[in-house]
């Protein structure tokens, strides 16, 4: 379980200062990406760019 969070919680955290930067080139914004206003706040559920970003680092990891 320690082993499983020692990498979520690092990927999350570099996920999320990418954000901006991966929207440049499109991700955040395919087909399957929402976004909605609830609350008072702006929410995003990028299930696509998730996915395919899941794809690129799997393929990554088995060059590597």
């Amino acid at each position: 379980m320690i082993r499983w969070l020692i990498v979520v919680v690092p990927a999350l955290v570099l996920m999320s200062g990418l954000t901006q930067w991966l929207r440049k080139f499109g991700f955040g914004r395919l087909p399957g990406d929402f976004e909605f206003r609830a609350l008072g706040r702006e929410w995003q559920l990028p299930i696509a760019s998730t996915v395919l970003l899941s794809m690129i680092a799997a393929l990554i990891a088995r060059w590597i």
